[in-house]
């Protein structure tokens, strides 16, 4: 039987995430995040899709940091930075504060686009490519590219993303006042498909932060 509405969007997420001391780090691996970071996919769990993206984030007063992987693939993702929203890459959206009852994204809500290859004089390099909010009332200020750190590995049957937010793109970032964040992700991928958190593009999760789930700072410090 065809479902109208799909069974994720009666519910909402919290996801807790463990802070985690000493990220980045330096290299390839900037986190190397453990089980106890994984954010598990609700719209995976609903349907009969297999959950080819393994996502995962920690946190601390400096920024937040995210680990992807993709898999199921056999051939590498070609990554256009010219087109960072339309291209094979990681897209994810953060509201400093979790308020699901507002339709249009404000000076908190952010969008960015991470894509495993495409930078670097070679083109090969991770970038990440910061965009406006569709919609939005009010703009976050936008930071350039050399702001962020990513990394990028190739798997057997995909590649792991890692990559970092600085707290200083992220305004209104206050893990002590404002521990919930509203949290959104999609993966493009023009050999998979587009993977979504929960809800799929037939809703506007793009451009309005009702739709999204919420990240709760949490956690013991570790070395």
């Amino acid at each position: 039987m065809n479902q109208i509405i799909p069974p994720s969007f009666a519910f909402r997420f919290a996801f807790p995430v463990p802070r985690a001391d000493g990220i980045p780090r330096r290299g390839k691996r900037l986190l190397d995040l453990g089980e106890e970071h994984r954010i598990f996919r609700p719209g995976a769990d609903f349907t009969a899709a297999q959950a080819q993206v393994d996502v995962r984030c920690g946190w601390n007063e400096a920024g937040l940091g995210f680990a992807v992987e993709v898999h199921g693939k056999q051939h590498p993702p070609v990554s256009n930075p010219d087109r960072p929203d339309e291209t094979d890459g990681f897209q994810l959206w953060i509201h400093t504060r979790s308020a699901r009852t507002i339709h249009r994204a404000n000076r908190l809500c952010h969008f960015f686009c991470v894509l495993p290859n495409g930078g670097g004089d070679d083109g090969l390099q991770p970038f990440v490519r910061q965009l406006p909010v569709p919609r939005a009332s009010e703009d976050a200020a936008l930071f350039p590219h050399e702001t962020f750190q990513a990394a990028t590995e190739t798997l057997d049957d995909g590649y792991r993303l890692e990559f970092w937010l600085p707290a200083e793109t992220l305004n209104g970032f206050d893990p002590d006042d404002s521990p919930q964040l509203g949290f959104y992700w999609m993966l493009r991928d023009s050999e998979l498909g587009d993977v979504c958190l929960s809800v799929d593009a037939a809703f506007p999760f793009a451009s309005d932060p009702s739709l999204w789930e919420t990240l709760e700072l949490a956690g013991v410090a570790r070395e």
